[in-house]
Parts: C-alpha cells; structure tokens; sequence
C-alpha cells in the first residue's frame, strides 16, 4: 500500500532532495508523517515559513536540484511567498507544497481556506491541486519538471483528505527530466558580432551569472580582445579569482574603474547578464549581448547584435573568430584606475585608522562616536572564511561591503536576494546551505535589520544543528534607506532600530554569541567566530554614517547628502 503522500516522497528522494523544510500541520501531516519513515530525506522545521522558502530556495540555486519547502492551510501557504518570490527571481527550481482545506469543503470559506490556485499565479510556473488519485503521478511529473526546466516555482496543493488516498497498486514512482543540452547559437547571429567586435577600437566586456560556467573561454576572450571586464555581483563568484582583466563592480556597489571601462569603449560585449541599473552602462556604444534567454535581449539598453545561445558555446566561437588586439591601452586605463581604488580601500582596514591623521578627521565628520568601520569587519571575513565557505548577504549596506571586500576565491559560493532584494534574507539562505553540507563553512553576512525581521528561526539553526556563521553589521539603522534619503536631500527618518544586544539574544537561545565594540577587539573575534564548531552569531557595532560612494556621484546627489546632513543637525532623526 502506497499513499500520495509517500509517492511524493519517495519522488523526491530519488531525485535527490536530502531536505525539506516548513511548519507541520493538519492536511500535510500524512506528507511529514512520510518524510519521518524516508530515511534520504531531514525535515527542518522552522519557526516561520517564508525561511523555508528562503532555505529551499538557496539550497536549489547550490545544487541545480529541486529545493523543497512546505506551507499547509491558509496562513502557511501564504507565509511561504515572499521566499518563493525571491526564488523565481532567482532562477532557482523550488517546489512548494501547500495544504488545502478538505475536498468537500473547497469553495465554501471554509475556515482558513485560500485559493491556492489564484495567491501562487504570479510566482509560480506551474500549480495544480490534487482532488484524485488518478491524477497521480502526472500531476507530480508536471510540478517537478515544470520548476527545473523552467528554473522557476511550482506549487503543488493536498487538501487535507487526499494526502492518505492509496494509490492503486504498481504505480511507478514519478521520475524527472534531465537537464536538456545546452543551445549553441545561430551561426548568423556569430559572424554579425564577429563583425562589429573586429569593427571596434575598445571593447568592454560586462560578464554575469550567465557565464559563469565558461570561465576559461571568458578570459582567453578577454586576453584576445585585451578588454577590461565588469563583473556583475552574482559573477563574483566563479570569474573574480586570478582574473587579470577584472574591474570590479558597476552600480552602487562599484567604483571608479568600471565608470573608465565604459566610458571609454566603443563597443560593449554583455555576456551572461541582465544587469538592471541602465543608466551606469555606457551610451552611444555599440551593444552586442550574448544570453541563453532571448527575451533578456535589448531590455536594459539598445542592443546591436543578439547572440541567443549558452554562454560558453557562444564565446568558445567568438574566441576563435575575433582578431586578436595587441593594444592593451583601454584595459591597462581601467586596470590602473582598479588598483589605486582598491589600495585607497585598504586603509580602512587598519583597526587604528581612526586614530590615525587622515582617519582622525575624517572620524570627525562621519564617526563622531568612534564605531568599528564596516569595511574592517568585511576585510576580516575574506581573510579568516574558509576558502570553500558559502556566503549569503542581506539586501542594503551589507552588500556593499561584501561585494567590495570579500573576494570569492577558491570554491567559495555566494548568494543573495540579488533580484527580489528582499530584507532578511542572508540567516535563512544561510540555513539552507548548512543543511546541505554540515562540515562546510556557511557565512552569513546580515544587516540588523534584517536578522531582527525573522529573528525566531535562530532557535532552528540551534535544534537542528546547522552550524551557520551569522555576522551583525549591527549599525543600529536601514542603512541603505538612510543613504537613498540624504542622497535626496532627505533627512533620515524612521530608519533607526532600537536593537538588542544580538549576542545575548543568541546566547538566551542555545547559541554561542559574541559582540564587539573596539575595532582592536575584532579580528580575534572573528577569528573565534570562524573556527567555532557550531552555529554562532557575532554583533559588531558599525559605523551607521559610513558612506559608500558610487562609480560616478552625481552633483545632485552630493548636494542632496550635504542639505540632509544640515537638516539632521537640527532635527532628532526620530
């Protein structure tokens, strides 16, 4: 005898699920009674479920695997979708397996009904419900397939009398489809860039997630064309290690270098990314964009030549084509302006900087109360991680300096609600890798606001012994709200956070908690907090006025800093 519910277990154990993750309850305890007979597969159990969602989600974007979260009647499901959103901006194949009020009940409002069918439509790639037996296993076929061939969410529904049906003897355990080949491009759309590519005088090559998989045929490119190249943040990982032709990040989070390599090019070669932020890319250029998805062609800036196909089939024939350059002016500009940014960076890695000529007036004006300066904390991180450590990074400041300071060297792996921009995000990613690999070192870097926003799934972290290392860039703030509004000209306002110490929250939980507040304290804490054998969370009281320059300020927005800072020395920020 085997009911639907142990069918969709057994599913996804052989396709290699080892977890899923959710809150038990009513019409889904027939799915978690199966899970605690399935000895392939963990149940973790969480204390909100959108951090499954997030969890699931993290752990599909690590394996290429489904990941697989839970939510039952009602508010479950619903709890789930703000994971589940961050998930398809992702591109990350995630499951979703919501519960559903009794069949005969359906349509009745019937207490805590949802229309599953109806709150999942926009996030999900396929949803489906289960009324009968006979609908097995297409049903889960489909939702399984759906998700990994469209990397995206499918949403399964089980009202509460179905996941305990039998099955009808014989059944085959549903299996899923491999990934499909990769798709090499036209060889029209090839020659075309070929053409303009050897047209060009300086080229600039901004690189995303899209080519990781084609390092090696990214940089012979690169060295053919002896072009500098912009790494979007999700191409860190992967194309930042020992890359000659790398300048760092664009946007927000970039600098100087990445402004000199677009401005000077005459034709920019995007490949793998969908880079949103239009206006820090070039204009008056020639675009030619390489993307396995032809509909990300032209949507962020006007695009000469479309080169659809995977990334590394595509520059394997680019690189075979293109004339090679011996003019390496263009790169070594950018380069140059790369070098002396990052030794400027430096110096805020000394713990006695603020004590220093330089630091102590600068101090004056932007750390009146002395605070640790981020970019130490983010300096010491990359020093002390593991160099196969999985990083995740809340959304807002804490992205700016990991992105800076912490390069993805080695094996390391790096995730973020780098599409949604969700708060919240970095604890529960980081739950999600542990649970795949205990012995490997995850990383989480959190803003406080952030981690306070789903500050009760540390308890999971401590029950089911997922030794996540939660790093506090604990400004007392919303950091990057505060910026957005004194770049405006805005005096900051309902952006301050009247925090806990997080350390003694950590420690009232089961959890190994440190705090600093002396920048010459930090480094032994941080080398502490990486060589704990467990889940630990270290608060670090930062600078909240540090402020993060942009590739190019404009003078609006330097003038809109300096009326804000006027305005708030007058008036209480709360």
């Amino acid at each position: 005898m085997t009911t639907v519910a142990e069918l969709l277990i057994e599913t996804l154990a052989e396709h290699g699920v080892t977890q899923v993750w959710g809150v038990v309850g009513d019409a889904l305890n027939p799915v978690t009674d199966a899970i605690r007979r399935e000895d392939r597969i963990e149940w973790i159990g969480v204390r909100h479920e959108e951090v499954g969602a997030f969890a699931a989600g993290a752990q599909a974007q690590l394996t290429g695997r489904l990941g697989v979260c839970m939510g039952t009647v009602g508010p479950g499901a619903v709890h789930l979708l703000n994971g589940l959103y961050d998930a398809k901006k992702s591109h990350a194949p995630v499951l979703a397996i919501c519960g559903q009020v009794p069949r005969e009940d359906i349509g009745s409002d019937f207490f805590q009904e949802v229309d599953n069918d109806a709150l999942f439509a926009d996030v999900a790639v396929f949803r489906a419900t289960v009324t009968s037996v006979d609908q097995l296993p297409r049903l889960i076929e489909q939702a399984g397939n759906a998700a990994l061939q469209e990397r995206g969410v499918a949403v399964l529904t089980l009202p509460g009398d179905v996941g305990e049906l039998e099955v009808p003897k014989g059944t085959a355990v549903p299996r899923f489809v491999v990934e499909p080949p990769p798709v090499p491009p036209s060889e029209e759309s090839v020659a075309a860039a070929v053409r303009a590519i050897d047209g060009a005088e300086r080229v600039t090559l901004l690189v995303g997630q899209g080519a990781r998989h084609a390092r090696a045929e990214v940089l012979a490119l690169a060295e053919r064309l002896q072009a500098p190249m912009v790494l979007t943040l999700k191409a860190k990982e992967g194309l930042e290690q020992d890359n000659p032709f790398e300048v760092g990040q664009s946007g927000l989070l970039g600098n100087h270098a990445s402004a000199v390599a677009f401005e000077k090019c005459d034709l920019l070669l995007m490949l793998g990314t969908d880079f949103p932020y239009m206006q820090f890319l070039p204009h008056g250029t020639t675009t030619v964009q390489v993307d396995a998805d032809g509909s990300h062609v032209g949507r962020r800036t006007p695009v000469e030549h479309a080169v659809v196909g995977d990334a590394r089939l595509a520059v394997q024939a680019l690189v075979e084509r293109v004339r090679p350059r011996t003019d390496g002016g263009h790169l070594d500009k950018a380069r140059a302006s790369y070098d002396a940014w990052r030794e400027r960076q430096q110096q805020f890695l000394d713990p006695s900087y603020d004590r220093k000529p330089k630091g102590l007036l600068r101090r004056k004006v932007d750390n009146p109360e002395g605070r640790i300066r981020p970019e130490l904390l983010a300096g010491l991180l990359d020093r002390y991680a593991a160099p196969d450590a999985v990083f995740t990074v809340d959304t807002g400041m804490a992205t700016t300096w990991l992105a800076r300071f912490v390069r993805m060297t080695g094996e390391r792996r790096l995730l973020g609600s780098f599409n949604l921009g969700s708060m919240a995000n970095a604890m529960p990613q980081a739950l999600g890798a542990a649970g795949l690999d205990r012995t490997r070192q995850v990383v989480a870097c959190c803003g406080d606001g952030g981690l306070s926003m789903l500050m009760g799934d540390l308890l999971t972290a401590v029950s089911h012994d997922l030794p996540v290392k939660l790093v506090i860039f604990d400004n007392g703030r919303l950091g990057m709200v505060k910026l957005e509004m004194e770049q405006a000209g805005l005096p900051e306002f309902g952006t301050v956070l009247h925090n806990p110490d997080f350390a003694k929250v950590a420690e009232a939980v089961g959890m190994r908690g440190i705090r600093v507040e002396d920048p010459h304290d930090l480094e032994a804490a941080v080398a502490e907090t990486m060589a704990y054998d467990g889940p630990v969370l270290l608060d670090v009281l930062t600078n909240p006025d540090e402020v993060s320059i942009p590739p190019q300020p404009t003078l609006g927005q330097a003038w809109g800093f300096a009326i804000a800072k006027t305005k708030e020395a007058v008036t209480s920020p709360e």
